[in-house]
């Protein structure tokens, strides 16, 4: 039986951007390069090959790259090894894509999701002041009395520190708690004064697994960029996990009072699946309506650069910090000045200058607006008025957690449309597509005794016999699991005994917080392991095995060329690609691992998707 037969790289978040396809031919080349250049990548002798490479032959020169290559090594032959080659590799194509017009700000023509992806996926902005003052104040505001942070805050914005602050995780990982409160249990997250590079790279990779699992999009940043402190990436994260937070009441099951923006006639499943950008569009424009404003808003850059639409807007719901001299005043900067002055008096200047307002700041713009809503929404309090007495079970359907699970992997694969609501979105056909798979399908029962025989080798009694066993509900089997794959990864000590509610509920949090943190894309909630919820019991375990056989040993001349890992992590990875060895000759009787592999890569929510019926969809719209 061969081994895995394919290109692994240590950062999953990197990985995820190539194909294996595209790994093996990018390796062969370097590898050839480094032959041909005496066994050594360099600076130097690199911009000869980039320039060949897909997406950079020609639109840019060997003089350009080396000039790129010259910023991260000044050392001209300093060496550079094959992961750092893919992470410049990356820069230099949003270079080019920012260099034809993909690099732009967020306009009106764009979809509500831009503000999602812009600030990731593309790496070269100048970076922004202004951004990074609102995002530092927001920190400084709501983490300035958590036990860990409050001797670090509050950060200056005007100088380096919160760049040094993200480079060990915990920050990052505060601030992901802050937006979806419980989504990192912080017994996973490393915690001690000095983190050693193995330690800092797990809260890295726990916070990057964790930002996807509550909608971020975060294709283009890997580990490496946290631990360097990377500036645009780092704000682009950071932007986007304050928006989800900003935004987290904007929905009719967090706030009812909404169906009063709409008309009784209006159909309830076009509403359910509005995006929080666009359901605070709507929010905004009713009470413009209302307050005489002849416009309407559809974005929050040009259309509010004169800064009247906010001057009606703060009329509407605060006329008592509204004079009527705001609306009078003709030049935009002064107009700007005032519309703060009286949202001041709301606390609701946080996030932007009168600057941001006349230059048409989306990002900042989107987060006031945001925030008006959470301080003075102005709708009826009266929710006698608010008949959701049907759409209720509706609701709960549409925004059920495998819907949840599912859009949550749609939106992290980084696809050009962002899902906001998987069975209205993708009714006419997902908006992406698996690639198909080679060799044998994996079946569950595939999975099943997979996971047994991990467990069994590493000397545990623990075993399920279906991925709908109740014993599962206390979640010590995966805890077990997730030790066999990675045995420092669990600390037993904090791991209860499942006997109640509670105690299932705090072995189901931390397992699913330790498997983001050895690498694992999981989507589930931990109601998924207390409930035993069969389909995302099966995509746990599934990203578990998929994560393990990834992390089998290349041949060997492909693991003599890359760097040495710490002695921690090589010891690590060598007990478990033995191990797996052994339990995947049990669990596939003989099949080829790369088979194995191959096959997972398309056992994934889509799956479960589209093997569902309709009536487990929670719906008649099948996907």
């Amino acid at each position: 039986m061969s081994g895995f037969v394919g290109v692994v790289v240590s950062d999953p978040s990197l990985q995820g951007q190539f194909t294996q396809v595209e790994l093996r031919s990018l390796k062969a080349k370097f590898l050839s390069l480094k032959r041909d250049s005496g066994g050594h990548a360099t600076t130097k002798n690199l911009p000869g090959l980039m320039k060949k490479l897909r997406g950079l032959n020609e639109v840019i020169s060997e003089e350009e790259i080396a000039a790129h290559l010259s910023q991260s090594y000044p050392d001209a032959d300093q060496e550079i090894e094959f992961e750092s080659f893919l992470r410049e590799y990356l820069n230099l194509q949003s270079r080019v894509s920012a260099k034809e017009g993909g690099g732009g700000g967020g306009g009106g023509g764009k979809t509500a999701s831009s503000f999602l992806k812009s600030s990731t996926t593309t790496l070269l902005h100048n970076l922004n002041q202004a951004e990074k003052s609102s995002y530092v104040a927001h920190i400084n505001t709501y983490l300035r009395e958590d036990p860990f942070l409050k001797k670090y805050l509050p950060i200056e914005p005007t100088d380096n520190q919160l760049f040094d602050l993200v480079r060990d995780g915990v920050l990052l990982c505060k601030l992901i708690n802050l937006a979806v409160p419980g989504t990192i249990d912080e017994r996973a997250i490393n915690k001690k004064r000095v983190l050693n590079p193995w330690e800092r790279n797990e809260n890295h990779t726990l916070c990057l697994n964790s930002a996807k699992a509550i909608g971020c999009t975060v294709v283009n940043i890997g580990t490496q960029d946290l631990v360097e402190g990377r500036p645009h990436l780092i704000l682009g994260l950071i932007s986007q996990i304050i928006k989800i937070q900003l935004l987290a009441d904007l929905n009719l099951k967090k706030t009812p009072q909404l169906v009063e923006l709409f008309d009784d006639s209006k159909d309830i499943d076009e509403v359910l699946s509005l995006s929080p950008e666009k359901m605070l569009l709507r929010w905004m424009n009713h009470h413009l309506k209302k307050a005489g404003y002849k416009k309407t808003v559809s974005n929050f850059s040009t259309d509010v650069k004169d800064g009247e639409a906010y001057a009606y807007l703060l009329k509407a719901l605060a006329p008592e910090h509204s004079p009527e001299t705001t609306l009078e005043t003709k030049d935009p900067s002064e107009r700007a000045k005032l519309v703060l002055e009286q949202a001041e008096k709301l606390d609701c200047k946080r996030y932007l200058t009168p600057k941001d307002i006349t230059e048409g700041s989306a990002n900042l713009n989107l987060a006031f607006v945001a925030q008006i809503f959470q301080h003075r929404n102005g709708l009826t309090s009266d929710t006698r008025q608010v008949t959701l007495n049907q759409t209720a079970s509706r609701d709960d359907v549409l925004l059920s957690r495998e819907e949840r699970s599912f859009r949550m992997w749609i939106n992290s694969l980084g696809v050009d449309s962002y899902v906001n609501n998987v069975f209205e979105d993708v009714r006419h056909g997902l908006r992406s597509h698996s690639q198909g798979s080679q060799g044998k399908e994996i079946t569950d029962a595939d999975i099943l005794k997979w996971a047994n025989s991990k467990v069994k080798a590493s000397g545990r009694t623990s075993q399920m016999e279906s991925f709908k066993d109740k014993s599962l509900s206390n979640g010590r089997f995966f805890l077990e699991l997730l030790s066999a794959v990675q045995p420092r990864v669990v600390n037993w000590k904090v791991v209860t005994k499942g006997e109640d509610d509670e105690e299932k509920k705090l072995n189901a949090t931390y397992t699913i917080s330790v498997a983001r943190k050895i690498g694992c894309s999981v989507f589930l909630l931990p109601e998924d392991i207390i409930e035993v919820n069969q389909k995302m019991i099966l995509t746990l375990t599934a990203s578990i095995m998929y994560w393990s056989l990834q992390k089998q040993p290349q041949s060997q001349s492909e693991t003599s060329e890359q760097s040495e890992p710490s002695s921690m992590a090589s010891d690590a990875a060598s007990d478990i690609a033995s191990e797996d060895a052994a339990s995947i000759t049990a669990a596939s009787e003989g099949e080829e691992v790369n088979s194995l592999s191959d096959s997972m890569s398309n056992l994934t929510t889509y799956d479960a998707i589209s093997n569902a019926s309709p009536a487990e969809n929670g719906n008649g719209v099948a996907g």
